[in-house]
This record gives structure tokens, sequence and C-alpha cells, in this order.
């Protein structure tokens, strides 16, 4: 902390990785900054919102914006960006619907956390079993990959959970689901033709590339706001 006037860490080992940023930030006289840990990826979140709010304006309230579980083969990933989104997507009173296979259920202190919020706020909040019934008349389709961190963190017992859902995957007849405005959102870097086809990632209702440009300017103004 000494060296530099900041610290960015990405560290996403289960257990792991948010002790130890904030073991080096209670240490650390230069602020750091969680780039991604296995609970949390704020910077990912933030620029998510700033690219709904670009698409569909600034009052998001009752848009409803799906968060799904998808399948993928490359590894267990973590839970950080559905974590997050349910944290913070409800206190701008959207309806928020998060989807996922049974066993990739997120810890209970955020889905409570999470209700609350869209208490607060007017908005929705809904834990649904299956990716169809989730994207119906969705202003926001937004899947991604997590492991199933709150039943086993066993790599093969993991491995055979993720195998029997291999159909949750993003095509054109589930986008057709969604509101004909629907944009189609990932954080990059998706398995292609596993998570979602090239007729989604590519198509007219994909933002996938406004998102990647706005975290970086995310990045940039919260770098502005505690270093400058």
């Amino acid at each position: 902390g000494r060296y530099c006037d900041g610290i960015a860490i990405r560290h996403v080992d289960w257990g792991i990785g948010n002790r130890y940023m904030n073991l080096v930030a209670d240490a650390s006289p230069a602020p750091v900054f969680n780039m991604q840990c296995e609970y949390y990826h704020p910077f990912q979140i933030l620029a998510d919102l700033m690219t709904i709010m670009e698409k569909k304006g600034r009052n998001l309230k009752r848009k409803k914006v799906v968060m799904s579980w998808a399948y993928a083969e490359s590894y267990q990933k973590p839970m950080s960006i559905p974590n997050s989104m349910t944290l913070q997507f409800p206190r701008f009173g959207m309806d928020y619907v998060l989807a996922y296979p049974e066993e990739f259920k997120l810890p209970e202190e955020t889905i409570a956390q999470g209700k609350e919020f869209a208490r607060q706020n007017g908005g929705g909040f809904e834990i649904v079993h299956d990716m169809d019934e989730a994207f119906k008349d969705a202003d926001v389709i937004y899947p991604k990959s997590w492991g199933p961190w709150m039943v086993t963190t066993d790599p093969k017992e993991a491995e055979a959970i993720i195998k029997k859902y291999t159909n949750w995957i993003t095509d054109g007849r589930r986008m057709a689901l969604a509101k004909e405005d629907a944009i189609f959102m990932h954080p990059l870097p998706a398995d292609r033709g596993v998570e979602v086809t090239n007729e989604v990632m590519d198509g007219p209702n994909s933002v996938i590339y406004d998102e990647a440009e706005n975290k970086m300017h995310i990045c940039a103004s919260v770098y502005a706001l505690t270093m400058s």
C-alpha cells in the first residue's frame, strides 16, 4: 500500500478470495478494489446497471430483469455476479427474477436482503426454477453460469450436478419469450453454443459490447473518486 495509489485484486477461490481482499484492505493505506471475489463483483454490476439505464432509461421501476443460471462446461464459476445483482438491482425498484435449478441457490442472507430492498423500493422479487417461465415478457435477459456452491465445493460432485442441466441455454426460442425490445446481457467471456447461442450473442438484442465498454468507464469513475 505504500508503493502505489491503489490495489486492484481479483481472487475468486471459494472461502479465500473475499477474506484475502479484506485482510489486504485492513493493512493497506491505499484503497483496495474488489475486481471480483467468490461472492461479489461490484464493478461488473455497476457497469450492468449503467448499460440498462442507457437502454431502458434511468427510471427502472417495474422493468422485468431476469438473472438466469446458464449451463457452462469450462469450470465451476463463482456466484459473484448473481449474488451482487441480487443485492443491487432490487434497490432500483425493478421486477427482479432469479432463475436457477434447485442446486444453484444463493446464500440465504443475500436473498433476504434482496427481498427487503425490493419491498423498500416498490419492486418485485421472484425466484423460479424454470428458464422459460423466467424469460416471459422480460425487459432484460442476463444468463450466467455459477457453481452449486451452497450444495457442494467438491469439483467432481459439482460437475455431475452441472451436467444435469445442459438445456439451460439462451437461444432464439427463449429470447422470443421476452419482450420484442428486450436486451441480452453477459459479462463475457461466454461459452458460445453452451451458455448462449451465436444467434443471440451477435443478434440485434445483444448489448454485450456496450456493457463491456461501460465497465471501463465505471472503473475509471471509481478510481477518480477514490484516488484523485
